[in-house]
């Protein structure tokens, strides 16, 4: 402050033909010293004050201090609603920035705002989601720690534990801090504290020899000396944090070595700093040796500042010192600027300027509001409207050097003017972190939930401590800790590892897999028995055992049969719009049509042995003409039926994906369900009509009674159609349909075996029987 005060007053641009001086108080750290302190320079120092007093310019212009910012807010209450001017080089509470409890508080050091907010970024920079907190108990603590609370908990950071302590505390509470950070399940701590409560609480540290602490520090004390080299390389390595940008001022270090006793003797700061530099004692003017340094052999005064080699010959100003040289600065440009404002363009009321002999304290404010100047070192110094100045940090990492020592390394900076993403400039490389170690300390409750999983709070515990499990089927997540998993669309599905969606394997009775090939084979072999049966009938046609029943309805049926099939491949295969509507379609008509030609047969069979009774007409009234139209009208009503199924509502492919989760079934809807119903019904009623007129004439005297054999395959038909419904409702998928096919395919040889082979059996194997006599003869031969 000194030195940059009579910079000012030596120079010929700032303040010209004006002399600054100053009076110099200490605050002893004390809210009520300081306030004491701030009125005595404000009013002088007497303790009674008359009114008439009160009048006129106060003692000083302004104020620079106080040192810590209980001291500045207890100051700034007294003496702010008069006014005054008071500039803080360490007061950092983000509570000074409202201004209208404190409007005329200023501060050439950033706000605490901008460093809970550099810490909180810090913080995440690093991975680090479960930390602890310590700060002193007073103001600088408790808006600082309160800041950086919310600043990580926007950014999702936990807190394992959170305490505080003063430097009058006693040591048992101290050590119980200490006992909560040694048992903490996380290693890094983030400290805002003051130099004096820091001290105190290291040397339990010290005491309890708890290492492997990752410390991260306010600028209150991170680049302070507080232990022992010895101790700090143990317990400090690795510490980083921000720090009060510093710089090079011009002429100190001369200024510095030029300091002496002689030259000030009535300055206690040069002898106590003497006598403390050199282990020595000043004598007073009246001879006495100062109590202080009573022990220490008497000062020759030809001691030397310049082989000194200390914190006090470094040319670099430490932050706070740098912030005293710039508080000085703006003071002297503000007055400076009130003094060349000329009357008619002032900033008053009709254009007034202030006068330095008449004027208010709250004029002054006006220019210090307004200061804007360059540094000797380059820094521009402004205001913003909360008083507080550009927040600029360097950031500083306790290193080890070669000879062992411990080392503060700028590592980067951070400059609140930048633009977003930009503000922090940090040479990660370059970190030494506890335990002299390059890798990042790892500060997590739990381990990240990887994709294909989720985060579950734990009960009872902060956010960021959870557990991972696994996404349900049919769900992922593909982020890492995912807070819920998405559900895959109606299509597709989840992967193995539960952090993708596939498209959903489609099912469907194909051509090309094992079962469908052997229905198809099965269907086709049908077919070619069919055809073979036909033939033999064809070349037989004249004998009797073919034109016994109407060989014409033997041909219908065989071709019905072929048909039936043939509608049995309509079901294997993609189903379609055009599939779905042929299967039920041609599998409604062409039973009918199977199921008509062997109940005409029956009827035919009835007929012909009541025709041998006397008086008995009835095969006049039953011709071939007659059976014809009735199996045409049976089969009509069925494609009537079909036809407005098709009309209504046809049956229609439909990809179903309730049966299975991780399959789609391509299969048929039938629409309708009453048409569907009606056609299948039709078939039941017609098939017990023709079981039981079959079963009726099974009894009937024939050497070969066709109803025997009508009997027993419509019975092996309604068995298998009976079968069909339990095992068609329980089959699964493709299964279903291949239930339905082979249901198909069984009846279809069920009526072709049983009806056919016998009379086939009769024309090649026993030709002999196959005579017009042998058939009608009702004795077995």
């Amino acid at each position: 402050m000194i030195f940059a005060i009579e910079e000012i007053n030596r120079s010929r641009t700032l303040l010209p033909n004006i002399t600054i001086g100053y009076k110099i108080l200490d605050d002893c750290a004390s809210s009520t010293t300081a306030t004491q302190a701030a009125l005595t320079l404000a009013n002088g120092r007497e303790e009674l004050i008359s009114a008439n007093d009160c009048k006129g310019l106060p003692n000083v212009l302004a104020i620079i201090g106080g040192g810590g910012s209980s001291q500045s807010i207890a100051i700034s209450r007294t003496i702010g609603p008069f006014g005054m001017p008071l500039v803080s080089y360490f007061s950092t509470c983000a509570c000074l920035s409202n201004r209208q409890e404190y409007p005329a508080f200023y501060r050439t050091i950033p706000s605490d705002y901008y460093q809970s907010k550099l810490l909180a970024q810090l913080v995440k920079r690093f991975g680090w989601t479960w930390i602890g907190t310590v700060r002193s108990n007073n103001d600088y603590g408790h808006f600082g720690m309160e800041g950086f609370l919310e600043d990580i908990e926007e950014l999702g950071i936990c807190v394992a534990f959170s305490v505080s302590f003063s430097r009058t505390d006693p040591r048992e509470k101290v050590a119980e801090i200490v006992q909560v950070i040694k048992k903490s399940t996380t290693k890094v701590v983030v400290v805002f504290s003051a130099k004096r409560e820091m001290r105190i609480l290291l040397r339990e540290i010290v005491r309890q020899n708890v290492s492997g602490i990752q410390w991260i520090g306010s600028e209150a004390w991170v680049t302070a000396e507080l232990l022992t080299p010895e101790e700090s390389t143990k317990f400090l390595t690795g510490t980083i944090g921000p720090a009060i940008h510093m710089a090079e001022v011009i002429g100190l270090r001369e200024f510095l070595l030029q300091v002496h006793p002689s030259a000030t003797p009535d300055n206690n700061f040069v002898t106590e700093f003497w006598e403390t530099t050199f282990k020595c004692t000043l004598l007073s003017d009246n001879g006495f040796e100062s109590d202080a340094a009573a022990d220490n052999p008497q000062c020759t005064g030809r001691e030397s500042l310049h082989g000194v080699n200390n914190a006090y010959s470094d040319i670099s100003m430490d932050g706070s010192s740098y912030n005293v040289y710039k508080a000085v600065y703006v003071f002297a440009h503000a007055v400076h600027d009130m003094l060349v404002c000329k009357d008619g363009k002032g900033p008053f009321t009709n254009g007034t300027c202030a006068h330095i002999s008449t004027y208010e304290p709250w004029q002054l404010l006006h220019y210090m509001q307004a200061v804007n100047f360059t540094t000797t070192s380059g820094e521009t110094v402004y205001f913003e409207s909360s008083g507080d100045p550009v927040a600029i940090y360097d950031l500083m990492n306790w290193q080890v050097n070669t000879k062992g020592f411990p080392e503060i390394v700028n590592v980067g900076y951070y400059d609140a003017s930048a633009s977003s993403g930009q503000a922090i400039v940090l040479n990660e490389e370059g970190i030494v972190w506890n335990g002299g170690k390059n890798k990042v300390p790892r500060a997590i409750c739990s381990e990240s939930c990887l994709p294909g999983t989720r985060k579950v709070s734990r009960k009872g515990y902060p956010v960021c401590c959870f557990d991972c499990t696994q996404c349900p089927a049919g769900e992922i997540s593909n982020t890492t800790d995912a807070l819920d998993c998405i559900k895959c669309p109606l299509e597709y599905w989840s992967n193995p590892k539960k952090d993708k969606c596939f498209p959903k394997e489609i099912e469907f009775l194909s051509f090309e897999e094992t079962l469908g090939i052997v229905l198809v084979a099965l269907a086709l072999g049908g077919i070619c028995g069919t055809l073979a049966i036909a033939g033999v009938f064809l070349q037989y046609k004249e004998t009797p055992i073919v034109k016994a029943n109407n060989s014409e309805l033997s041909f219908l049926l065989l071709f019905a049969l072929t048909l039936c099939f043939l509608c049995s491949l309509t079901f294997i295969g993609q189903p379609s719009f055009w599939s779905c509507m042929l299967q039920r379609v041609s599998f409604g008509i062409t039973f009918v049509l199977c199921i008509s030609c062997v109940l005409t047969k029956t009827i035919l069979v009835l007929m012909a042995f009541t025709a041998t009774l006397p008086n008995n007409n009835l095969m006049r009234w039953f011709g071939p003409t007659q059976q014809r139209f009735g199996v045409f009208g049976l089969t009509f009503i069925q494609g009537f039926i079909c036809t407005i199924w098709l009309s209504i509502a046809p049956p229609f492919p439909m990809k179903n994906t309730s049966y299975y989760r991780e399959i789609i079934i391509l299969e048929c809807h039938v629409g309708s369900t009453m048409a569907f119903y009606c056609v299948s019904g039709y078939i039941a009623l017609l098939s017990c009509v023709c079981f039981v007129l079959a079963f009726l004439a099974r009894k009937l005297p024939d050497n070969f009674n066709e109803a025997q054999c009508i009997t027993f395959s419509m019975l092996i038909f309604c068995v298998v159609w009976i079968a069909f419904i339990p095992a068609y409702v329980s089959s699964p998928g493709k299964y279903t349909v291949a239930v339905e096919v082979f249901a198909i395919l069984a009846s279809s040889f069920a009526l072709l075996l049983c009806i056919f082979v016998p009379k086939c059996t009769i024309i090649l194997l026993k030709p002999e029987t196959n005579t017009r006599k042998h058939v009608m003869s009702k004795l077995p031969s």
